[in-house]
């Protein structure tokens, strides 16, 4: 007994007996709003510990061997996809060799109206020239009748006699041709096409993979071209002043999309031309970011941040560059790694605890004062002493 009387001293929490407690309104309320809190606090550090945490480390980017997947989705409405080429160069202005792709171009009309189905875009081919020394391959039985090339043939056995041929060996003395003079282009389906240049608009769209490495890629008015190593548009024979290169920019990103980490700026952008050959610039700096989650495999993607710069490149203007949509982006040194953490039990316990004992403390003054404060007011009101 004596064991138990030196144990019972030790209790923190003595009873007092219900003959001196006294259950007041105020105290009622007090526990029921206590008791509210209690439960909605509760009920937030569950979810919070349900919830995975996310701790974000930034370090040199070491890794090797991932491709840069560029995921595009524009619109350019006063252009015809038949007049209007994507590139992609790599930072030496080199074209991307092998790039495996999925970039479709759909016809729209002035109203944004699909005309036709969407069709694949070649994107890597460059057209290869035929050498002046070269002699053109006739049959053997066959010799066609040598058509002029009005004064650009390197030599007497040089012929052009589709419309092609004509602009092919202009662009070769890289002079402009003006395909209304030459006679095999009247009754070729080159006027066609360029009749329709600015009555149509075009949805360019897709993925593409290419090097890892620091590039561009640009939509422009015009067949592109290399002569000499030398990235060209044709936009003969329109002056290039007459290319409205208004825009929309319905998703631009980089690398793999999910939920988390990823940041699109130039998604839903709609710039407008004021002017004719109006040649927009975006310069992108691509930060690697990579996602460990609690289950599954680890996840590659990028974020970006831009910087846009427009001009116009007219005669008039004195600036250089062509009409159309350039993106220019490099890759940072460093990466951005998040990763998937489960919170601790030993937390979330000692937040729950914090929480109702807090709670019950406070909630235990404020009985205390409003009772105190009642009850002094009710002695003077009984001593007539309240004013």
């Amino acid at each position: 007994m004596r064991f138990l009387d030196s144990l019972r001293r030790l209790d923190a929490y003595p009873k007092i007996d219900n003959e001196f407690s006294i259950r007041t309104v105020s105290g009622a309320a007090l526990t029921l709003v206590s008791s509210i809190v209690i439960v909605v606090l509760v009920i937030g550090e569950i979810n919070a510990y349900l919830s995975p945490n996310i701790s974000e480390e930034l370090f040199v980017d070491t890794t090797r061997g991932h491709k840069l997947q560029i995921n595009l989705d524009f619109t350019i409405p006063r252009i015809s996809c038949d007049y209007v080429s994507l590139d992609a160069q790599d930072s030496t202005g080199e074209q991307h060799l092998h790039i495996e792709h999925s970039i479709y171009k759909r016809r729209l009309d002035l109203d944004g109206n699909q005309i036709e189905e969407p069709k694949k875009e070649d994107i890597q081919v460059s057209t290869k020239r035929v050498s002046s020394t070269e002699a053109p391959v006739t049959s053997s039985t066959i010799k066609p009748a040598c058509g002029s090339c009005y004064g650009a043939a390197r030599n007497e056995s040089q012929c052009c006699n589709t419309c092609q041929d004509v602009i092919d060996a202009y662009r070769e003395r890289k002079w402009n041709p003006n395909v209304e003079d030459f006679e095999q282009c009247k009754n070729s389906n080159h006027g066609a096409i360029e009749g329709k240049a600015f009555n149509e608009g075009c949805h360019i769209y897709g993925t593409m993979e290419v090097n890892r490495v620091e590039g561009r890629f640009h939509i422009a008015p015009g067949k592109s071209f290399s002569i000499q190593n030398i990235h060209v548009h044709d936009v003969q024979p329109y002056s290039s002043s007459r290319f409205n290169t208004t825009h929309r920019i319905n998703t631009l990103s980089f690398g793999e999309q999910f939920d988390f980490g990823t940041t699109q700026p130039l998604d839903g952008l709609n710039v407008v031309a004021t002017e004719g050959a109006m040649m927009f610039q975006y310069y992108i700096k691509i930060v690697p970011t990579m996602f460990v989650p609690l289950n599954g495999s680890t996840l590659y993607t990028n974020q970006f941040s831009v910087t846009k710069h427009q001009k116009s490149v007219t005669a008039m203007s004195g600036e250089t560059g062509m009409p159309g949509v350039f993106v220019n982006y490099e890759l940072s040194p460093l990466m951005v790694k998040y990763t998937e953490k489960r919170n601790s039990l030993g937390h979330f316990a000692t937040n729950v605890c914090a929480i109702i004992g807090g709670i019950f403390t406070v909630a235990g003054i404020i009985d205390s004062l409003l009772f105190t404060s009642i009850h002094v007011i009710k002695r003077k009101i009984e001593l007539g002493k309240a004013s």
